[in-house]
């Protein structure tokens, strides 16, 4: 009766074995086709090169199917920014842009910048938002959205957290939450 119950205990166990290692098979395999391609992954970026970039000059720019607007700034915009504003510059080689996608945060609406005012109007339901995409007139709820990026020399990649975008986060300027309207 001994033998029956150690063969019978050798089976159980060998059977457990057989099936853990089968279920971290399973679960690598899983985690593979969940995770996308490289391929995927390289199109899920895009690069802007802002050295011909002009001044108060809306520039617009398409990732993950979304509009992306990259406006050099003037001096002026510069110097009569307040602090929030300077906190969602993106500053390469001493000149500041703004990058944000250009979706209205009230209904999705694409604003449209104005250069003689330095503003966005978003037509559908009149939300506004200053040269940093900063909602200055309701009913837009948020700030538009900063997009994750790194600066590469005079380029913009957008898709990839660089070290300014992860500093923008930590100041949480990136328009996931309202902004202190006092700074």
């Amino acid at each position: 009766m001994s033998e029956n119950v150690n063969r019978r205990d050798a089976m159980g166990m060998a059977f457990g074995a057989v099936a853990a290692v089968g279920g971290v098979f399973a679960l690598g395999g899983m985690k593979r086709a969940w995770d996308p391609l490289p391929s995927v992954k390289a199109a899920g970026t895009t690069t802007v090169d802002t050295s011909t970039a002009e001044a108060n000059v809306m520039y617009t720019e398409k990732w993950r199917g979304k509009p992306v607007f990259i406006l050099k700034k003037t001096k002026e915009m510069v110097e009569k920014a307040s602090p929030n504003e300077k906190a969602r510059d993106v500053v390469i080689n001493g000149e500041h842009f703004l990058v944000c996608i250009g979706l209205c945060t009230h209904l999705g609406c694409i604003p449209s910048y104005r250069p003689a005012t330095e503003d966005f109007l978003c037509a559908c339901h009149g939300a506004q938002y200053d040269q940093s995409a900063i909602n200055t007139k309701a009913p837009a709820p948020l700030p538009m959205p900063i997009p994750p990026f790194k600066i590469d020399g005079t380029k913009i990649i957008l898709g990839q957290a660089g070290p300014e975008y992860e500093k923008m986060k930590a100041a949480g300027v990136l328009g996931s939450k309202p902004l202190d309207p006092k700074a």
